[in-house]
């Protein structure tokens, strides 16, 4: 629904936290997007940035950032809190964070792309692109899963990244550079919870897959061709790759004391991640921002990333223990919220939570981050917060 003009003004003045506004011309060939012509009115931002008060104040944690992008192209940022304890650094709308699974977005994009060149067929058997690797026969369900499986999680491949000896091995070795079969052998000749197709279980390991078919089929990089496909032609500058432990711009993390992966809160020592983050690569593999978060959103679900014709592919959901109601595509989550049906993904990295919306209905979309991956400190839950910033911004634009 189009924004009412007469209710907008020209004027956005700096309230509590800072906010930011910007546009941008989308140079993807053949694909055009509309151009920022209007600004936020004051008494929606205020709103807002109440909202985003009232949730920071009701928990014990750092900060939270929220990127937001309106119909008309508009994006904006809107904070609260602290990017660093120990400072007491006020976050502000540019600082990044890790992005955790929400990255498998712009693998699952990347890989449509490749479908719509004829490279990929996702019901092809994943041995008919993996087949030749000398531990590919040790794969649970090596046999029968294809790429489809792989991208919706119903291929009975379970996670590494909780395997107790993976972590014992992460946590020896912080500097260690993983190779994608390091990752995928945590999992050799153990067995499948379900056959191939007969189950869902949420896993980095069938993304972990993925991205080694996409390096497979285009001889280059999976960093590579996420950059020149996706980043670069959609000016998405927030988004950079966690190959390293030295992120730049990434903010203080807190995971709480004795968690897994880094066993201490603060996940960043003089400059340098606790553990090398670049094990996560196809399972999610960015820092970012939410305003960054948001816009993609919008292009993923607006036709921008990929094919517009295979969306509706894309969105053909199975039954997912992600809440009530929500069901799993390839590389999005699809839920039903009070502010109407919502497409995106959540992501966890030690240190920080992510969440990403889409509202097709309304086609605006709503990112969130915090520094914290200690989900109690929250206080209250993040989707009631997305889902009240939604339904301010749905007032705004329906009035």
């Amino acid at each position: 629904m189009p924004l009412n003009t007469s209710r907008l003004y020209h004027k956005v003045r700096r309230i509590n936290s800072t906010i930011i506004l910007s546009a941008s011309l989308l140079t993807i060939p053949g694909i055009s997007s509309p151009v920022c012509t209007q600004e936020v009115s004051q008494d929606l931002m205020e709103k807002l940035q109440a909202r985003v008060d009232s949730f920071h104040a009701s928990g014990s944690f750092p900060g939270v950032s929220v990127g937001i992008r309106l119909p008309d192209g508009t994006s904006f940022g809107v904070v609260a809190g602290v990017s660093d304890l120990a400072t007491g650094l006020e976050l502000q709308p540019g600082n990044r964070m890790l992005v955790g699974s929400t990255g498998k977005t712009f693998v699952a994009a990347v890989a449509l792309q490749l479908v719509s060149e004829g490279k990929l067929d996702l019901d092809a058997q994943v041995s008919k692109y993996l087949g030749n690797e000398s531990w590919y026969n040790r794969l649970p369900n090596g046999v029968a899963v294809t790429v489809r499986m792989l991208m919706k999680h119903t291929s009975g491949i379970i996670r590494y990244e909780f395997n107790e000896a993976f972590l014992t091995d992460l946590l020896a070795d912080p500097d260690r550079v993983w190779k994608p079969e390091e990752l995928v052998a945590y999992l050799f000749d153990t067995e499948a919870p379900f056959p191939a197709g007969d189950g869902w279980t949420y896993s980095d390991t069938n993304y972990i897959l993925l991205g080694m078919i996409i390096e497979r089929l285009t001889g280059r990089t999976l960093y590579e061709e996420i950059e020149n496909r996706l980043l670069v032609p959609l000016e998405l500058e927030g988004m950079v790759p966690s190959d390293s432990r030295v992120i730049p711009g990434l903010i203080q993390g807190y995971a709480g004391e004795g968690n897994p992966f880094t066993r201490t809160d603060e996940v960043i020592h003089d400059g340098e991640f606790a553990i090398n983050p670049q094990f996560e690569w196809a399972g999610g593999g960015f820092a970012g921002t939410p305003r960054d978060l948001a816009r993609w959103a919008a292009d993923i679900y607006e036709g921008r990333a990929y094919d517009p014709a295979l969306l509706e592919e894309a969105l053909d959901g199975v039954p997912a223990r992600l809440g009530p109601g929500t069901t799993y595509g390839l590389g999005v989550i699809i839920w039903s919220m009070r502010a109407g049906t919502a497409w995106g993904h959540s992501g966890f990295f030690p240190g920080y939570l992510t969440e990403m919306r889409y509202f097709p209905e309304y086609k605006f979309a709503i990112a969130w981050q915090v520094n914290t991956s200690v989900q109690r400190n929250l206080g209250s839950s993040p989707i009631a917060l997305i889902d009240d910033l939604a339904r301010i911004i749905i007032k705004e634009l329906t009035r």
